[in-house]
């Protein structure tokens, strides 16, 4: 009784270490990884487990370049998983690139996908160029004349230069630049109407494709609309602005004019003033007499009387 209850438990021992071994060791990949005649011990992909990483993430790209002819190792991608990059897509952006005659080798491709571009679109790219659009372009020319242009962009991807170039916000805003300059200096929006692709020429000469992540093929004018006189709109605002200075001035001067007419008066008054002063005192010295002094109060009496006729004949003239 003794002896068959240690059988059952050996035995028992013995089916959990086989469970245990075929659910914590990739057999069933392992034996595939054979099959496709890669050599990949046991123990390396045990180690792999050990380490934290997936070994279908690892062994499945390595068929695949494998069967494509490539010459990868399992530390590669292993190395290239643990520094956190995508070791599928890489794999496939090498293959692609070799079936194209691309020369593009796993330490260029693993520092573009750690970069965080897709080194396989950029390999598409790269045979399939990229057509990108930019918006409308608003660029005035010397006449005043606002023009709106849109342009389509040909890009390929510079594989050399993916890592730290510009992207596609860098082209657009150096191709928006070139067209405003282009258009600038047109000297009527006439002559950019007629030879749109004169625009074309200039913005492709400037090589705006420095230090960017792609090679501009070519930049063709899609759409060119005729926008807003800006000429006379700003002639009319500064013909409002100097109007608004003019009548500025106009209002200090008559200002001015108010306030010295009132200044003058102010002077007639206080001389006025002075008049029966000047008689009184010409009176008492005897300078001038009784007489000389009634008929200087007719003389005003008589210009007051021909004033007051004279405005009343004007009041009859105008209400006639």
């Amino acid at each position: 009784m003794g002896g068959s209850t240690v059988w059952i438990v050996l035995l028992g021992i013995i089916g959990l270490f086989v469970v245990l071994f075929f659910v914590f060791v990739p057999v069933g990949l392992w034996v595939s990884s054979l099959a496709a005649n890669v050599k990949i011990s046991i123990f390396n992909m045990i180690g792999m487990k050990l380490r934290r990483v997936k070994p279908s993430l690892i062994v499945m790209p390595l068929i695949k370049a494998r069967k494509a002819g490539l010459d990868l190792g399992v530390n590669q991608l292993e190395a290239h998983y643990l520094a956190g990059g995508n070791v599928d897509n890489v794999v496939n952006a090498l293959i692609a690139s070799e079936r194209a005659g691309i020369e593009l080798k796993f330490e260029k491709a693993a520092a573009i996908d750690l970069a965080g571009r897709n080194v396989l679109e950029a390999v598409k790219m790269s045979v399939n160029p990229k057509v990108i659009e930019t918006t409308n372009v608003s660029a005035v020319a010397k006449d005043g004349i606002e023009l709106l242009v849109k342009a389509r962009v040909t890009v390929r991807a510079d594989l050399e230069r993916l890592v730290g170039g510009a992207g596609e916000a860098t082209i657009l805003a150096r191709i928006g630049e070139g067209i405003v300059t282009t258009v600038g200096s047109a000297l009527s929006h006439k002559e950019v109407l007629e030879n749109p692709d004169d625009i074309s020429k200039r913005v492709l000469s400037k090589g705006l494709d420095s230090g960017t992540a792609f090679e501009i093929l070519s930049i063709d004018i899609a759409d060119i609309d005729v926008g807003r006189n800006i000429g006379a709109q700003l002639q009319s605002l500064q013909a409002e602005a100097d109007k608004n200075i003019a009548q500025a001035k106009a209002e200090e001067r008559r200002a001015m004019a108010v306030a010295r007419e009132q200044e003058m008066r102010a002077y007639v008054v206080e001389a006025e003033a002075e008049v029966p002063k000047a008689m009184a005192y010409a009176l008492k010295e005897g300078k001038l007499g009784v007489m000389d002094y009634y008929e200087l109060q007719n003389l005003k009496a008589d210009t007051a009387m021909r004033e007051n006729i004279r405005s009343g004949v004007s009041e009859k003239k105008i209400m006639d």
